[in-house]
């Protein structure tokens, strides 16, 4: 299979360039994705695509005007720099070869012969403990994961693109060989004690949970160790996994491999709004097992993360602790503000959203709690709005706002510059795989829009624990100083928010 750029490629910006194809190496897309962000920073580089050689990276590369002129294939490395003179362009070329040989250093591959399929991989294994993990286009990762399926190994596959059809004869099969599917598009999972996807660092314990969200799972597991409380494992099921067209195969999979598991004595479930014909037949399941199933499924009705946690904690016959939090300075109301959310959680939105709606009325968003609320392409405007920057359409080409932040910082400074009175909330979502000092790029960017708005309040959810490589306290000192108010908790941070607008949930 091989693809060409189109003919009518755009004029080639100014400057010196490198575009180059490699065989016989493989990255995945997240890794290539904080390659290709580093480079981009480093002086004078003006333009950096390091990714495989699919479709749609030829037609990015293409549109930066750095398309390859031989024919590729998409097991090709397309790395593709533009720069202000041939010395930026020969130290960004130095630096993609460096990251990419750190990886093979850091994963032992470097003198490995790789297999072309995870069947073939796992044939090399003795045992069978292994957990295949797919990360390729979604067009290549449903063999790649039923291959897997067959060989009996369970399979989170990171992937997305992969259509509802195959995910459900995905499941259905990892079913009936007794295996586990988690996802597709499952960004974070631990399984027993091994961080997985953006997952965070928490303390080993006994609460077990089942996650149809990535940063849900991510705030429920990190406010249960700063309450001193670990998890066993973290099974994501992917997003739709509870919807009427999946009707939860893996989340009735993952609930019963948590209650044979003897580590585990209860079990959160942690969803955005599910099909409720489907929430129902997978309480009636939950019901049937030995251990207790507690529910943190959002909805209007149960919007609050935080209160399923502490509910939790009171069943388990423990105190519910102050959870951490810097408020930062005293602001006073801002008459006639805004609420604008700026997420990369796609789940932390939803809960931002649901908690707000009661006390503001419509909120638009491009991940809309109503259908006619959708913002559409318009992320600057006026009103009520929320965004989750990590939804599918605004991540194409480009890596999760947990990783590169910069259509949120755009946001930021557009507001900014808009003279709308808003109270702004955000996320900052901490651990592995996550922007190594996410305040870094936050701070200057905040500290340069309350200087331009004169009186623009922050609010930030710092999801995340001490332990995280970021380290929550750290970053939430460094997002204090810069003037925001900072809770370990996205419910009390809307609260606040809403306090400032002079509303209340």
């Amino acid at each position: 299979m091989s693809a060409t750029p189109p003919s009518a490629a755009p004029p080639v910006p100014s400057g010196a360039r490198s575009v180059t194809l490699r065989s016989g190496v493989y990255a995945d897309s997240v890794k290539l994705m904080q390659v290709s962000r580093d480079v981009a920073a480093l002086a004078g580089v003006t333009g950096v695509l390091v990714a495989m050689a699919t479709p749609l990276n030829l037609e990015l590369a293409t549109n930066m005007g750095l398309a390859p002129e031989a024919p590729t294939s998409p097991e090709q490395l397309l790395i593709a720099i533009r720069a202000e003179d041939e010395d930026a362009l020969a130290s960004a070329v130095a630096a993609v070869d460096a990251a990419l040989a750190a990886r093979e250093r850091s994963t032992g591959t470097a003198t490995a012969v790789p297999q072309r399929t995870i069947g073939a991989g796992l044939d090399e294994l003795a045992d069978g403990s292994a957990l295949a993990i797919i990360s390729v286009p979604g067009q290549y990762a449903v063999a790649e994961a039923a291959d897997a399926i067959a060989a009996g190994r369970s399979v989170l596959v990171f992937s997305d693109g992969v259509s509802v059809e195959h995910e459900v004869a995905l499941k259905e099969a990892a079913h009936r060989s007794g295996v586990l599917v988690m996802g597709p598009d499952c960004g974070t999972a631990i399984v027993s004690g091994v961080a997985l996807g953006f997952a965070n660092v928490v303390r080993p314990g006994p609460v077990g949970l089942v996650a149809a969200s990535g940063t849900g799972a991510q705030q429920v597991s990190c406010l249960l160790d700063a309450a001193g409380v670990g998890v066993s494992h973290v099974l994501g099921v992917g997003g739709r996994d509870l919807s009427e067209a999946v009707g939860g195969l893996a989340t009735l999979d993952a609930l019963a491999a948590l209650d044979a598991d003897p580590a585990t004595e209860r079990v959160l479930l942690v969803s955005k709004p599910p099909a409720p014909s489907v929430e129902a037949s997978v309480s009636a399941a939950a019901a049937e097992l030995s251990v207790p199933v507690r529910s943190a499924v959002l909805s209007a009705d149960t919007p609050d993360l935080t209160a399923a946690v502490e509910a939790l904690l009171r069943d388990m016959g423990l105190d519910v602790p102050t959870w951490p939090s810097r408020p930062g300075p005293a602001e006073s109301a801002v008459p006639g503000a805004t609420l604008k959310g700026l997420y990369s959680g796609g789940t932390l939105a939803d809960e931002a959203m649901l908690l707000a709606a009661p006390a503001l009325g419509d909120i638009r968003s491009n991940t809309p709690l109503k259908p006619e609320l959708d913002l559409g392409t318009d992320l600057s405007a006026k009103g009520h709005v929320v965004i989750d920057f990590g939804d599918d359409a605004l991540t194409v080409g480009r890596a999760h706002p947990m990783i590169d932040p910069t259509l949120r910082l755009e946001a930021i400074t557009s507001l900014a510059a808009s003279g709308e009175p808003a109270v702004l909330l955000l996320d900052v979502v901490l651990g592995y795989g996550a922007d190594p000092d996410p305040a870094g790029a936050l701070v200057p960017a905040l500290t340069a829009a309350r200087a331009t708005a004169g009186n623009l309040p922050v609010v930030v959810a710092l999801i995340g624990t001490e332990a995280d490589p970021q380290g929550w306290s750290r970053q939430a000192d460094a997002l204090a100083a810069a003037g925001a108010a900072v809770f370990s908790s996205n419910s009390a941070a809307t609260r606040y928010a809403l306090d400032l607008l002079g509303a209340s949930s």
